[in-house]
């Protein structure tokens, strides 16, 4: 009988937990969870605020997924590794013996250091459940609120909450918005959608000094707000992993069985780096999706199995007030571009080496499943699939065994 510790209670923890079970259905399992909930799905924090769903319907997995899984969930914060000794202690200063252990301890918002950030009064991170509940205490139907960051958080914090306040403005150094993953032709298709609800846009400029409710900008402007949500960015959390030898660079470097270099620890999740298979690199890859495929796999080797996650690839699947956005892979240089255009979107894929590197599709995201399979399977596609790759993507891309796996044996 082995004992599995395992830091964080997200995405990742729950197929690190499900991974472990597919093998070990006895051993003891830990959770040590920093927040007090239930996994949740945290992309929908912003749907919650906006009143499209609600705390039962955010849960990742049923009520009873501790109990069926014989897990031990405890509410605490992991503050010290011993590597040498195997334990982890919490901030509680229980101390937790392990035989292997799996970081899945996620990341937390990036804040600059802006002079001035200390007088202000209501200002808030935007990540987590709490955030959102925070943010919801002083949401008022004539506040002016101030989103510092056009990426995915802040601009999902302003879908949020439009129409519960009276202003929403929006800035970031970058000169569009969602800038890590869209060019700036599509990029103005989702900044459009969100303008046509209300929100406004100062982009090239962000906040340098904070006083009480002003903001300075770069360009020499001022802002009035009441309330300040930062959404800079996030950093992996990364500590834990520190004290206990593994080696880190953005993030804590594993491999592609999400093994760290210490022995019997683990990473998974918004904390890890690892392959970007659409690059060859290895990067931090914060996407749901991925932290789930990524803690599956941990778990089965935690429990001695043999599992690799090898094609781990960038996507996003976002959409704001209807208009929907998906991205995945990778843009290289020299790539064909192909390229449809409809009145309410387009379309962009980026072809190299008869395969499909990356796509970008704005409006209709019907088909981004197969898209991102192609990108992640590196499929080489002859003539007659890459003109149905092209216009009429369908399963009959791949091959037959491939379909099979994804049909469940049915072709």
């Amino acid at each position: 009988m082995s004992e599995y510790l395992i830091i964080g209670n997200g995405t990742a923890a729950a197929g690190c937990i499900e991974g472990i079970r597919s093998i070990d259905s006895e051993s003891s399992i830990t959770v040590v969870s920093a927040e007090k909930h239930h996994v949740y799905s945290r992309p929908l924090i912003s749907y919650l605020l906006e009143g499209r769903t609600d705390r039962e319907k955010m849960r990742y997995r049923p009520l009873d997924f501790y109990e069926r899984n014989k897990v031990r969930l405890i509410f605490a914060r992991a503050v010290k590794c011993d590597p040498k000794k195997q334990t982890v202690v919490l901030d509680s200063k229980e101390k937790l013996r392990y035989d292997k252990l799996c970081l899945c301890t996620g990341s937390s918002p990036f804040v600059p250091r802006f002079e001035g950030l200390e007088t202000v009064k209501n200002k808030f991170p935007f990540m987590t459940l709490d955030d959102a509940d925070a943010l919801e205490k002083v949401l008022d139907k004539d506040a002016r609120v101030l989103i510092v960051g056009a990426g995915l958080i802040g601009l999902k914090c302003a879908e949020g909450i439009s129409g519960r306040v009276g202003s929403i403005t929006v800035c970031d150094l970058a000169d569009r918005v969602l800038s890590s993953i869209l060019d700036s032709e599509c990029a103005g298709y989702m900044q459009r959608e969100l303008e046509n609800h209300g929100v406004s846009f100062m982009l090239g400029d962000t906040a340098v000094r904070f006083e009480k409710d002003k903001a300075f900008m770069k360009s020499g402007a001022e802002v009035g707000f009441d309330i300040l949500v930062l959404a800079v960015g996030v950093r992996a959390e990364t500590e834990l992993a520190k004290q206990a030898g593994c080696e880190v660079d953005r993030g804590i470097i594993i491999g592609t069985d999400m093994r760290t270099g210490a022995d019997n620890i683990f990473a998974a999740g918004d904390c890890s780096q690892g392959l970007d298979s659409s690059t060859g690199q290895n990067r931090v890859l914060a996407i749901l999706p991925n932290a789930y495929m990524q803690g599956h796999c941990a778990g089965i080797n935690m429990a001695g199995g043999s599992a690799v996650f090898d094609n781990a690839v960038p996507m996003n699947s976002i959409g704001f007030f209807g208009l929907h956005c998906a991205t995945a892979g990778s843009y290289p240089e020299g790539s064909e571009i192909f390229e449809e255009r409809s009145e309410g979107g387009i379309k962009r894929l980026y072809i190299k080496d008869n395969r499909l590197c990356g796509y970008m599709l704005i409006g209709n995201v019907n088909r981004a499943g197969i898209y991102t399979s192609l990108v992640r399977e590196k499929t080489v596609l002859d003539e007659e699939n890459m003109d149905k790759m092209k216009n009429i993507p369908s399963l009959s891309i791949f091959s037959q065994n491939i379909r099979r796996k994804k049909l469940g044996g049915v072709v």
